[in-house]
């Protein structure tokens, strides 16, 4: 069971379900590639873990929340993965799941979990609005704070709408580290794709502050078809 009694998905049946879906095997795996020794891993696959959050993608905010002070990897990578199947629907209460990311930013510190729902959790709620957040988190001595600013613009990007992207990237351009570097090149790409001109610009402006791994990324978009 991965419900309460009354039918509603429940942190403590994610738990279980994580904790009856685990090897050693796959605990060894995982905790190889962990940041932050102080993590806890479970041991499940990721395929699982996402097939467990989609079973439970009506769960209450409430729990999400609960999940995420959890020190377990899964549990927290569960529980981004309901946000993310959450923000895909319709009726998505837009505002309280990013209320709710905002509030536990903290608790959002790997690479994986903000790939996995920051553009829709974040950059859609954002599409009709003003993006301050976005360059306040990019301006952030946390690493995770600035690869969350420049991943939710990938929703951003989507729609059509560059400026901030474009400044954002601008802003991250020189930054150190390279897993905000990675998705930099990813949303220039992006960016590319949907305006080369604004792209080659970017890059004859800023192209050598970024890393070479995000400049060859960005200038994938450049190439021509084969």
């Amino acid at each position: 069971m991965t419900e309460g009694e009354q039918g509603t998905p429940t942190a403590e049946g994610v738990r279980a379900a994580l904790e009856a879906a685990a090897s050693a095997d796959e605990r060894e795996k995982i905790r190889r590639r962990m940041t932050d020794d102080r993590t806890e891993v479970i041991g499940v696959r990721m395929g699982t873990v996402f097939d467990i959050a989609k079973k439970n993608a009506r769960m209450p905010l409430g729990e999400v929340d609960r999940m995420l002070d959890s020190d377990a990897y899964e549990m927290r990578m569960a529980a981004v993965s309901i946000l993310d199947a959450q923000a895909r629907s319709k009726d998505a209460d837009r505002a309280a799941m990013y209320e709710l990311w905002m509030r536990r930013i903290d608790r959002i510190d790997t690479w994986d979990y903000i790939d996995r729902a920051a553009p829709r959790v974040i950059g859609w709620y954002l599409l009709d609005k003003p993006r301050d957040v976005l360059f306040e988190l990019a301006r952030s001595d946390d690493r995770w704070h600035r690869r969350t600013a420049i991943t939710a613009a990938f929703w951003i990007i989507r729609s059509g709408d560059l400026d901030d992207p474009l400044a954002l990237c601008g802003l991250l351009a020189a930054d150190p580290e390279h897993l905000v570097q990675t998705n930099v090149g990813v949303a220039l790409r992006e960016i590319g794709r949907v305006d080369p001109a604004r792209l080659e610009a970017f890059l004859a402006r800023q192209g050598d502050e970024l890393s070479p791994a995000a400049r060859r990324t960005a200038r994938t978009a450049l190439t021509p078809a084969p």
